[in-house]
């Protein structure tokens, strides 16, 4: 049965992985269900294309993760690799760029949620670095969409690169929040 540390993280797997006929969009129902000592959070639905009923059952760990976007805590994720981290990241940081760069500083506010997320995503590939070492090593790519992006980029896995890449996300998000901060108020 698949871990997951959070429902934030249950939910981006789900988003990760579609349905027979392409599409990843379904009516996702939740429910906790007790299975001996492991609490499992059961997403059920069918799916909006085709209709084929959809379910996900993950194990929710027992450690308490921190809130959302944050998609775990320390440890590194068992059902997500880096390299689908690293694609959510820089397609959600891109099309945010994107949108920041097109749009005026006073509406900037509507890209935080997104900009944060993809911040919690580049947080989330540095975990895949063991300690002491300066790189993702190859076999913490499982995933299809994993190995390819490693494959093409194996630099980009490196612990400098992930660092600046999670420096950059958080300056971005730093710059929203201070341009989007309301007017303060005078003192009384």
């Amino acid at each position: 049965m698949l871990t997951a540390r959070s429902s934030f993280e249950a939910h981006l797997y789900m988003d990760l992985h579609p349905c027979v006929c392409g599409s990843g969009d379904f009516d996702r129902q939740h429910r906790l269900e007790q299975h001996g000592d492991d609490l499992v959070a059961v997403y059920e639905g069918p799916c909006r294309q085709c209709g084929t009923v959809r379910r996900f059952d993950f194990r929710m760990a027992e450690e308490i993760s921190p809130p959302p976007p944050a998609f775990g805590g320390a440890q590194p994720s068992q059902i997500i690799d880096p390299g689908e981290f690293a694609e959510v990241a820089f397609r959600i940081s891109e099309s945010a760029g994107i949108q920041l760069l097109n749009s005026p500083e006073s509406e900037h506010d509507k890209l935080r949620d997104a900009v944060a997320y993809a911040l919690a995503a580049f947080q989330e590939t540095l975990k895949f670095v063991p300690p002491g070492a300066d790189s993702i090593p190859a076999e913490a790519f499982t995933s299809e969409v994993g190995k390819a992006r490693y494959q093409r980029e194996p630099g980009n896995f490196d612990r400098d690169i992930l660092e600046g890449n999670v420096a950059l996300a958080q300056t971005v998000l730093d710059d929203i929040d201070e341009v989007s901060r309301p007017p303060q108020t005078p003192r009384q």
